[in-house]
C-alpha cells in the first residue's frame, strides 16, 4: 500500500511540477505585457520571446518552444521523460529547452514524497487528510514562487494570494480540529506575526529597501500553513541560516557584493517546509533538553 501511495505521489508531483513550470513562463509573459503597457522598462528580447504566451486564450493555450514557437505534442509533454529523451532540446529547432522545468518537476515530486514520509501529524480523519492535501496543493504554488523569485526577484501576487487562501482554509481546519479553539487561534496568529509581522516592521523601518512587500505576503501564507508559532520561529531560523550559508561564502569569494540583491522568498519557502516536516521534532527535543 505504501508503494502505491509513494508511486502516486511521485506521478502527481511530476505532473503538477510540469504545470508549475509552464505557469512560471505564462506569469512572466503577462507581467512583461502589463509592465510595458504601464510604461515601465522591459527587456525587449525577453518581451518578444514571451509576449505570445500572454495573449493565448485558455482554450488555445498550448505549450510551445520559446525559441521557434513549435507547439509541443503530447509525447513532448511527459514530465521529465520527454526532457531526458530529447536531451533538453526542442524537437523542432534543437535549441536548449532549459534546466529549470525538469528541476521544478523533480522538486515538486520530492516535496510530495517528503511531505508524506515526514508528515508529523495523523492522517486518520477527514480534517487531517484535508489539511495534508491543502499542504500539497499549496506546495505547487510555492514551487512557482520559488522559481519566479529566484529568476526575476519577484513574487507574483496571483500565486501569493492563492497560497494565502489555502493557508487560511488550512488554519481554519486546524482550529476546528483542536480541542482548544482559542489556543489554536492564538497559535495561528503568533505564527503569522512571526513570519509576516516581523518583515512588515522591517519593511516600514527600511521603507522597502531591506525587504519587498511580496515577502510579507508570502510570510502571511506560510504562517497560516504552519499554524504554529514555534514552527514559524523554526522556519524563520532555517531561512536565515540557509541564507547565511549561501551568502557568506559568495561574499568571501567576491562573487556577491554587499549591495547585491538576494531573493529571500526561496529561502523563506525552504525554511517553512523544513519547519513543517521536522520542526515538531526539533521543538520537542529542545523542550526535553530544558527539563
Amino acid at each position: 500500500m505504501d508503494f502505491i501511495i509513494y508511486l502516486g505521489l511521485v506521478l502527481f508531483g511530476l505532473v503538477l511540477g510540469s504545470f508549475a513550470g509552464a505557469s512560471v513562463w505564462r506569469l512572466r509573459a503577462r507581467q512583461l505585457v502589463a509592465d510595458k503597457k504601464n510604461g515601465e522598462h522591459v527587456d525587449h528580447a525577453e518581451y518578444t520571446k514571451l509576449k505570445k504566451l500572454a495573449h493565448e486564450k485558455v482554450s488555445k493555450d498550448h505549450s510551445r518552444c520559446l525559441h521557434c514557437g513549435y507547439e509541443l505534442r503530447w509525447f513532448d509533454l511527459i514530465p521529465l521523460v520527454s526532457w531526458i529523451a530529447l536531451r533538453g532540446r526542442c524537437r523542432s529547432c534543437r535549441k536548449p529547452i532549459g534546466i529549470m522545468e525538469p528541476l521544478i518537476e523533480l522538486g515538486t515530486a520530492a516535496f510530495f514524497v517528503a511531505s508524506y514520509a515526514l508528515w508529523p501529524f495523523d492522517l486518520t480523519t477527514g480534517l487531517q487528510i484535508s489539511q495534508f492535501v491543502i499542504w500539497l496543493v499549496a506546495g505547487v504554488g510555492l514551487a512557482i514562487m520559488f522559481a519566479y523569485d529566484a529568476r526575476w526577484f519577484l513574487l507574483p501576487d496571483r500565486i501569493n494570494f492563492a497560497v494565502i487562501g489555502l493557508g487560511l482554509v488550512s488554519a481554519i481546519l486546524m482550529i476546528i480540529e483542536s480541542n482548544d479553539h482559542i489556543g489554536a487561534l492564538l497559535n495561528v496568529l503568533g505564527s503569522v506575526a512571526i513570519l509576516s509581522g516581523i518583515y512588515y516592521v522591517l519593511y516600514l523601518i527600511s521603507k522597502g529597501r531591506w525587504i519587498g512587500f511580496g515577502d510579507i505576503k508570502l510570510g502571511l501564507g506560510l504562517g497560516l500553513l504552519l499554524g504554529n508559532w514555534q514552527l514559524a520561529f523554526i522556519g524563520l531560523f532555517f531561512a536565515n541560516l540557509i541564507g547565511c550559508l549561501i551568502v557568506i561564502p559568495l561574499m568571501a569569494t567576491g562573487k556577491l557584493k554587499r549591495t547585491s540583491h538576494v531573493p529571500f522568498g526561496p529561502l523563506l519557502i525552504v525554511g517553512a517546509i523544513l519547519a513543517k516536516l521536522i520542526g515538531m521534532g526539533i521543538a520537542e527535543f529542545y523542550t526535553l533538553s530544558l527539563m
